[in-house]
């Protein structure tokens, strides 16, 4: 086999479909998965790119071979292959799909029981051995069996219980699909809430037409910011090519990002969870550790990726967990990532308060922040050192990259990829003119 050890990222696969990512990789895949699974069935679903369907037949075909019994889910949402997992008690589970990336890639997430995920520190490297080695247990005796189970019905109403659907406020909002998966689902959810819904994108269509499925990249909701200001609506959702991260924007146009998210959803819990302990990671705004403090909670910083998060709020039993990505993270929802639960609380929280979503943004934005910037960079650990030099009289951390607090109101944190020549930089301040001149000169010591 060729070497396609490179489509194994930290915490899923991901490659051009064809030359990196085949059905005969995606058969290896599955048997490898049902080798490393306890014993139980397996559930399995797919996005809306052209090739997912003959993957996920593929990673299906692998299990089954295996002896492994199969619950195929269909057409879904990722956070849904959680909800499988973790309702029905199963021993683990595959989606198809690379989240927002360009139609000719596709992908495969992976988590085993209750939904744990499967990453590069939890298996996921173990599988690409097997898969480039060839290295299977031999096959069952009996083949598996294949069910096909419908769960949307089942989701919604999962998603409905972190709320209290009865005092859910009329709202008129503008929804983003960008073509991806939030297109089959949203409209399930429309019935049960009293909101009037302007769709856009919710075609199904994984060349992604219209626009990069990545809220993101705030320059991917022009469109919907276009129609929240021309229709005067109260704001609007846009979700990622595969569903499982979202972002509000207000009735201005203004992005509600993910620290404005993750500071919101977290004082919300902590007024149900009197004391309980929040998840945040490195990059996010240092807001949120605030807002919970204030609330009488207890904030963890923990590092970038949903493994981590995951990982760390089941060792604290934590209530909910946020990245400035627009991943957040739920305990009742085993521990998994949800756009649409995400979003669906936020407009809640906006419609309970008789707030306008502009005010709460105002009300969880406690610092002037960058987008996070990217920079191409050979010598990574050199980088550090000279970032750590130039700041030795501050506080620092080495948590995730390197962290530096510049007093109480001003910091910056920076991490190389793992996978690319790169790092990436996020910085706050509670003075814009302070802020400016700290990029300016790390941007210097980054760069050298």
């Amino acid at each position: 086999m060729a070497d396609i050890s490179g489509i194994f990222k930290a915490y899923d696969i991901r490659g051009a479909v064809g030359t990196e990512l085949n059905e005969a990789v995606a058969e290896g895949i599955g048997k490898a998965l049902a080798d490393m699974l306890d014993p139980g069935t397996v559930a399995v679903g797919r996005d809306m790119r052209p090739d997912s369907g003959a993957l996920a037949d593929a990673v299906i075909a692998g299990l089954t071979s295996q002896g492994r019994d199969v619950i195929d889910i269909g057409q879904v949402t990722s956070d849904m292959i959680y909800f499988a997992v973790g309702s029905m008690g199963l021993a683990g589970g595959a989606m198809v799909t690379a989240s927002h990336n360009p139609g000719k890639d596709n992908g495969i997430k992976l988590c085993r029981e209750q939904a744990k995920p499967i990453g590069h520190e939890s298996g996921l490297f173990a599988i690409r051995d097997a898969v480039i080695a060839g290295t299977f247990n031999p096959a069952a005796e009996k083949t598996g069996t294949v069910t096909v189970k419908n769960i949307d019905e089942g989701w919604v109403q999962h998603v409905l219980s972190f709320v209290d659907a009865d005092k859910l406020k009329p709202m008129r909002i503008a929804v983003d699909a960008g073509n991806g998966m939030a297109g089959k689902i949203f409209p399930e959810l429309e019935p049960y809430v009293p909101w009037e819904v302007d769709e856009m994108y919710f075609e199904l269509d994984g060349t992604f037409p219209n626009h990069e499925a990545n809220p993101l990249k705030f320059e991917t909701l022009s469109d919907m910011i276009s129609r929240i200001k021309e229709n005067k609506l109260d704001g609007g959702a846009a979700f990622d090519g595969d569903g499982d991260r979202a972002f509000l924007v207000d009735e201005t146009g203004t992005v509600l990002t993910g620290g404005v998210m993750s500071a919101m959803l977290a004082d919300y819990f902590l007024q149900q969870h009197p004391g309980a302990k929040i998840i945040y990671d490195v990059r996010n705004s240092r807001t949120v550790p605030r807002v919970i403090q204030a609330s009488g909670g207890e904030p963890v910083i923990e590092r970038v990726g949903h493994a981590n998060i995951k990982r760390r709020m089941l060792e604290e039993d934590a209530v909910f967990g946020g990245e400035a990505s627009g991943h957040f993270f739920f305990r009742d929802n085993w521990y998994a990532d949800s756009g649409l639960i995400g979003a669906v609380i936020g407009l809640y929280v906006a419609g309970l308060s008789g707030k306008k979503l502009s005010e709460l943004r105002k009300q969880y934005t406690h610092f002037a922040a960058i987008p996070e910037i990217n920079f191409v960079v050979e010598d990574k650990d050199g980088a550090l050192d000279r970032l750590s030099e130039a700041y030795s009289e501050y506080e620092q951390t080495r948590l995730d990259g390197l962290t530096i607090n510049i007093g109480e109101h001003t910091w910056f944190n920076v991490r190389a990829s793992n996978t690319e020549p790169v790092m990436r930089l996020n910085a706050e301040s509670d003075s814009q003119a302070v802020l400016d001149d700290l990029v300016v000169r790390v941007k210097e010591l980054i760069e050298g």
